[in-house]
């Protein structure tokens, strides 16, 4: 007698089987990417840490013995406070590594202050401009505008640097517009350490001599008349450059940004008799405030991490007026082969752009909530 045949029961996937199976599917999807992230970035971080607590001179190979020593802070004492300890205790005054660190820190700011807001506001201005209904060729302008931020970098410093030398085009274009102008007063806009504010007050008769001792007050390595100096007349040229090549790829943000508006608010605005002005200040203005953030936000990390036109253009002179802090962290590990010292300087950067980043994040938000 056959037996009877038994049907084998279904397996119940219970919920939480199926949530294991949902993140261990995510887990493998993510995979790729954490491994680059962990490969690229968190373990180069991590190795940035640890140098800048050595002397490592970045030629002999990391990994052999004797290759560094440790030195704990004096890294970050040499570049914030101007001394560290040497092997006996002896505490030694190195007063020229934090001079050079705030002299470029100073020149890093003016050169943020500078260009940050002139970029954002073009950028702006720019995006409106391209996204207006009236515009003819708005293919052509929106390439045009965006071209110079997919051109090489280096390519267009040297290009700068040929319009803006002594007899370049741009002193040559001044001395046609006025006439009489004597070529012998010149810019030179390529080797000029003056700083513009100084410039704008000698007009006005104030310059050092006259000014108080009040000026000659040091902190943090430096006087307050060497604080209160402004971007020479070389770094206004390079922030004049970094803000042309990139306006366009702000404006490509910001005009995305306008084209998610709905068309439907700006009717409403107009029926209710708004003119064009205050339809940009009360509704197109407040609805970019996200993308503002953004954009100024890739604006301070990219003008503080500066160095491209900095190397191309003037290798941080006349003066050291030009010197950026990034600039300064290639300066000490590859021509002064103190990796350990250029490591520390890098961590330094990072943390005053984390800050910068959060002052501003916390800015918004405030603003977003008024």
């Amino acid at each position: 007698m056959a037996q009877p045949q038994v049907l084998a029961r279904p397996k119940v996937t219970t919920m939480a089987a199926k949530r294991r199976q949902e993140a261990l599917t995510g887990y493998m999807f993510m995979a790729p990417a954490l491994v680059i992230f962990l490969v690229f970035l968190i373990i180069p971080i991590g190795a940035a840490v640890y140098l800048s607590f050595t002397d490592w001179n970045g030629i002999t190979p990391v990994f052999d013995e004797g290759a560094y020593e440790q030195v704990g802070l004096d890294n970050y004492r040499d570049l914030l406070l101007g001394e560290h300890t040497e092997a006996d205790g002896r505490v030694v005054k190195a007063t020229t590594r934090q001079r050079d660190f705030f002299i470029s820190l100073k020149n890093t700011t003016y050169y943020v202050l500078g260009v940050v807001p002139t970029q954002t506001l073009l950028a702006l201005i720019l995006a409106v401009i391209v996204n207006q209904r009236w515009l003819k060729a708005k293919g052509f302008f929106r390439t045009a505008f965006y071209f110079p931020s997919i051109t090489s970098s280096v390519v267009i410093s040297i290009i700068f640097m040929w319009m803006f030398t002594r007899g370049g085009l741009i002193n040559t274009t001044i001395g046609a517009v006025f006439s009489g102008y004597d070529s012998n007063s010149f810019v030179n806009w390529l080797d000029d350490p003056r700083g513009v504010i100084h410039i704008i007050l000698e007009q006005f008769g104030v310059t050092r001599a006259n000014v108080g001792d009040w000026a000659s007050n040091r902190s943090l390595g430096l006087t307050t008349w060497e604080w209160l100096s402004g971007p020479s007349v070389t770094m206004l040229t390079i922030m004049i450059l970094n803000t042309w090549t990139t306006i366009g790829t702000m404006m490509v943000i910001f005009l995305a940004a306008l084209q998610n508006i709905p068309s439907s608010v700006y009717e409403a605005a107009a029926i209710d008799g708004a003119n064009a002005w205050r339809i940009f200040r009360q509704i197109t203005v407040p609805l970019l405030r996200p993308t503002t953030f953004f954009v100024v936000t890739l604006g301070l990390i990219g003008c503080f991490q500066v160095f491209d036109q900095i190397y191309v253009i003037s290798s941080g002179g006349p003066a050291k007026t030009t010197l950026t802090v990034a600039y300064m962290v290639y300066q000490n590990g590859f021509n002064r082969s103190a990796m350990g010292l250029a490591a520390a300087t890098a961590i330094i950067l990072f943390v005053i752009i984390f800050a910068f980043t959060l002052l501003q994040r916390l800015f918004v938000s405030e603003r977003a909530n008024v």
